[in-house]
């Protein structure tokens, strides 16, 4: 039977959307069939925002968070950092689409370090066979027994940051230090276990936020990895089936699917100072996962990290290679087409044009929406240039095209169109949920948020659906900002396309790391 051209139409949304949903899964999580596979380079959310704790304004905080929906009881292993990957936040700060700053994380994962006198000994117990015994466990023993904040930790997890000045390989590469001393090892708060092992694992993971002299910053950042409350909100289930909801619908009228779900972050605060490059106040950034090239594995291991002498699982090497790659939120599982998601987890923003701007100047997304809605899927001549300008390009103007000069998330000298994530350093900073602020970012008038960067409260999943329904455009009789006039405007508010599900900003800190405290993996200490 042949079908109709909208019966074309209907049968491949159908068949996008169920694939989408066997890959695509939250802001960047599963996004893609290989990275689908290797959680702990999987980057699931870029943030980039000026700082709003307070009398910190003039620093940018960037937070890369890692390996998707974490279930806070998953031990024995949790959730350590894969010790043979680079993990890289990526910053260009004079519009070609190449990183001029670059900074790299790497990990080290140390087993049996345990050390107590009496019957715990490295790791080891005396159970009387004559020599210690290997505990099977990451951290044993309470921590009021221990006499500590923690269990008694069986594997310890290491670090340390690099900045590259220049292409990320062949770049001038400086360490982040500790600020007032040399050492450039940081460390890594063990995942929340539970309440018998950590009792106050808050207090114990602010220990773990350090100070830092940042090469090239005459002024100290701060610097945080660990594990926390996932931030990124999303009606996960009825979204990805064929949008199972009334998306014109009260925005609160869903539940956040993945509100039970930690994510590991790699947060850095700098002087905004210190990434800008002349009097140009836009930088973009992205966040990038690499591995070697090849793997061999061994088939008689000696230990989990042992790979310097080929005795541990595997032995990796060769030359870095990208696997994942993050900028703004929802490019990758709504916007590229199936079979080029793992080409744009191994790509480059200055290479954007050539290998996928069809997708973002003819998206599939809004056709799918009139398929099951009706409602008319935009297409002005020549294509969704709006897309392309909120992100790849940036944008210069609001929406009305007025004040003509007006540089929102441009780069004052773009000569590269790229995908990423750009921040004008020189507009404000609104507070979540104080005056004037908006978690619909910009089509609320709050010009502090997304895609002026992204805050973690901002609501990104509407935002996003919105403006691919036309808000830029000025069609649907969509919400969007009107600055046109003598101060910014909401137009038709309250006309928003959405998923139901709202963020709450009772659940974010104001304070760096901005994202909560992770939910523990047993809440209480009764046995």
């Amino acid at each position: 039977m042949k079908l109709s051209k909208r019966g074309q139409v209907l049968a491949l949304s159908l068949l996008s959307a169920s694939v989408i949903g066997q890959f695509a899964v939250a802001s960047s999580h599963r996004e893609a069939p290989f990275i689908a596979g290797s959680p702990k380079v999987d980057g699931t959310d870029f943030y980039m925002f000026r700082s709003y704790e307070e009398g910190r304004g003039d620093f940018v905080t960037l937070i890369a968070n890692y390996q998707p929906l974490q279930d806070s009881y998953g031990g024995p292993n949790y959730f350590t950092m894969d010790p043979t990957a680079l993990y890289e936040i990526h910053i260009d700060n004079d519009g070609d689409a190449v990183e001029d700053l670059t900074f790299q994380f790497e990990f080290n994962n140390a087993y049996g370090q345990a050390n107590l006198s009496g019957l715990i000994r490295d790791g080891g117990i005396d159970t009387g066979a004559g020599s210690d015994v290997q505990v099977p466990l990451a951290a044993f023993g309470p921590a009021d027994v221990v006499g500590g904040q923690t269990g008694l930790l069986n594997v310890v997890e290491t670090y340390t940051v690099n900045v590259v000045s220049g292409d990320r390989r062949t770049g001038s590469s400086s360490a982040v230090t500790e600020s007032g001393g040399s050492s450039s090892t940081f460390t890594k708060p063990v995942d929340n276990i539970g309440a018998l092992t950590i009792p106050d694992y808050n207090a114990y993971a602010n220990q773990f936020i350090y100070e830092v002299a940042v090469p090239g910053c005459a002024t100290p950042g701060r610097l945080f990895v660990g594990q926390r409350r996932e931030g990124f909100v999303v009606n996960l289930g009825e979204i990805f089936d064929q949008v199972n909801l009334n998306p014109l619908g009260a925005r609160d009228s869903r539940r956040n699917t993945i509100d039970d779900k930690n994510v590991t972050s790699l947060a850095l605060e700098v002087p905004a100072s210190c990434l800008t490059s002349g009097d140009d106040t836009v930088v973009g950034g992205w966040t990038t996962a690499s591995k070697r090239q090849g793997r061999v594995l061994n088939p008689s291991p000696a230990g989990p990290t042992d790979n310097a002498s080929g005795k541990g699982p595997s032995v990796e090497l060769g030359a870095w290679t990208q696997v994942s790659r993050l900028g703004s939120p929802l490019v990758n599982e709504v916007v590229i087409g199936i079979t080029d998601k793992d080409k744009f987890n191994a790509s480059e923003p200055k290479d954007d044009v050539a290998n996928f701007a069809t997708y973002v100047l003819f998206p599939t997304l809004p056709t799918i929406v009139e398929v099951l809605f009706g409602v008319p899927a935009p297409m002005p001549e020549g294509g969704r240039t709006d897309l392309l300008a909120a992100f790849v390009t940036g944008l210069t103007t609001g929406p009305n095209d007025t004040p003509a000069n007006f540089k929102f998330t441009s780069p004052a000298n773009l000569t590269t169109p790229g995908e990423m994530l750009r921040l004008n350093t020189a507009i404000g900073t609104v507070v979540p949920g104080a005056s004037g602020y908006s978690d619909l970012g910009f089509l609320g008038c709050d010009l502090a948020g997304f895609p002026n960067g992204r805050r973690v409260t901002d609501d990104v999943v509407d935002i996003a659906l919105t403006v691919a329904e036309g808000a830029l455009l000025g069609v649907n009789g969509l919400q969007t900002c009107d600055l046109s006039g003598s101060s910014p405007v909401v137009a038709n508010p309250g006309t928003v396309v959405n998923d139901g599900a709202l963020p709450v900003t009772s659940d974010y800190l104001t304070v760096f790391p901005y994202l909560n405290t992770p939910f523990a993996g047993v809440a209480t200490t009764n046995r």
